[in-house]
């Protein structure tokens, strides 16, 4: 994980759309940026849909949602309009960014150890700094988590 307080890592990565969004380019909002696995499997489905469900919440406090996989723009698009995603997705196929955060790294399942993406997220605060690391997030309740603790720092 990477520590809270420093500057986020920049980037510029394409979403589901191939329109390329900066981290620079929220500045003066919160971003949650949350780093899931794949498209359409059971859990990165359940998170998803449970940002969908209270993006209204995360707009009235001042909250973009960001969502980073390995998955190509092809792939987000089909995983935006089969789940009526209402948030951006962004692609990162070099894993560049995956690897800038710390989200890429050793799992296990099913007792093989292998290399992939970690479900982890970083509430960056409207300066660019992270204010919050999530280490290991619950995918269904870390939606309502985040929201819980945007309260908090108002």
């Amino acid at each position: 994980m990477l520590k809270t307080k420093i500057k986020a890592p920049e980037f510029s990565l394409p979403d589901q759309n191939g329109n390329i969004h900066k981290l620079s380019d929220y500045l003066g909002n919160y971003v949650l940026i949350y780093f899931y696995p794949k498209d359409d499997t059971p859990g990165c489905t359940k998170e998803a849909c449970g940002f969908r469900d209270i993006i209204g919440e995360f707009k009235k406090m001042n909250t973009v949602v960001l969502g980073i996989s390995k998955d190509s723009i092809v792939s987000h698009k089909k995983f935006e309009e089969k789940y009526s995603l209402n948030f951006t997705i962004l692609s990162d196929e070099s894993k560049k960014i995956l690897k800038a955060y710390n989200a890429w790294g050793q799992k296990k399942f099913l007792g093989k150890t292998f290399e992939g993406t970690l479900r982890i997220s970083y509430l960056v605060d409207q300066e660019g700094k992270i204010i919050r690391a999530y280490p290991n997030v619950n995918p269904v309740s870390h939606p309502q988590q985040i929201i819980e603790d945007i309260k908090k720092l108002a």
